[in-house]
């Protein structure tokens, strides 16, 4: 399995770009050593043991996961982080098509509190008292897959750094992630996954063991020249893509 396992995608001599595969924690947390950790692995794999995440993807988010080299190199994207000066690109796979190309979802995020509708304590949703969140979505393309209807696959750029933004915007805007359990089309599936009680029927409906989120893009000024960093689409959404087929019309 290709995405099994990280991989050094590009070597630079104050950090790496790391191909990060769904299912692994960027860092150890506490209370989940039964997860692999990209950072206790590449420290292996690369000997040094100085490496460090300047950011952190979800476990099931797969993708373009950067690893200073140095405490220099890791001050310095701490500002970059600090001060926004790094752009992040995702890719993710929806339910339904996007009424638009391009538009932005500005819609302020807050926990939504749990409640007969709402099981979920972590959830995401467009409260009163929220923090202003944006995210600028594109469409890239919409194909009609033979097994689970229309899909989209989505540029997502988010503008703020709030929890779950990308998959609560697309929750607001009727776009259920592809293997979202806490924001996609059943509202059980979170609650019976953490209970390990999803049904057969439930993973069916899911399609992908996790959210089909993929950090794709990263852009930032390095040493006085302009960065761009890219990790092509992890596989398994890349074969459920394909397995639609061609773009529809």
């Amino acid at each position: 399995m290709p995405d099994a396992r990280p991989r050094a995608v590009l070597e630079h001599p104050d950090f790496y770009l790391i191909s990060k595969p769904p299912m692994w924690l960027t860092h150890r947390t506490r209370g989940r050593y039964d997860v692999p950790s990209v950072l206790e692995y590449m420290r292996h794999e690369l000997g040094e043991p100085l490496l460090a995440p300047p950011h952190r993807l979800d476990r099931e988010t797969s993708g373009a996961q950067l690893l200073s080299r140095d405490p220099d190199a890791a001050r310095e994207f701490f500002w970059l982080f600090k001060e926004h000066r790094l752009t992040k690109t995702y890719l993710c796979l929806v339910h339904g098509q996007p009424g638009w190309q391009d538009t932005t979802i500005d819609a302020p995020l807050g926990f939504v509190g749990l409640s007969e509708s709402n099981a979920v304590q972590i959830r995401q949703g467009v409260t009163e008292d929220g923090r202003s969140a944006q995210t600028r979505f594109v469409c890239l393309g919409t194909r009609l897959h033979p097994l689970h209807g229309p899909l989209s696959l989505l540029e997502a750029l988010p503008q703020s750094g709030r929890l779950h933004q990308i998959r609560a915007h697309l929750s607001v805007a009727g776009l259920p992630m592809v293997g979202d359990k806490i924001y996609g089309r059943d509202p059980s599936a979170f609650v019976n996954f953490v209970a390990d009680e999803l049904t057969d029927v439930q993973r069916r409906a899911l399609i992908l063991d996790r959210q089909a989120l993929h950090a794709w893009r990263l852009e930032f000024s390095w040493s006085g020249a302009r960065t761009r960093l890219e990790v092509p689409l992890a596989g398994d959404i890349a074969g459920l893509w394909a397995e639609a087929g061609t773009d529809s019309t």
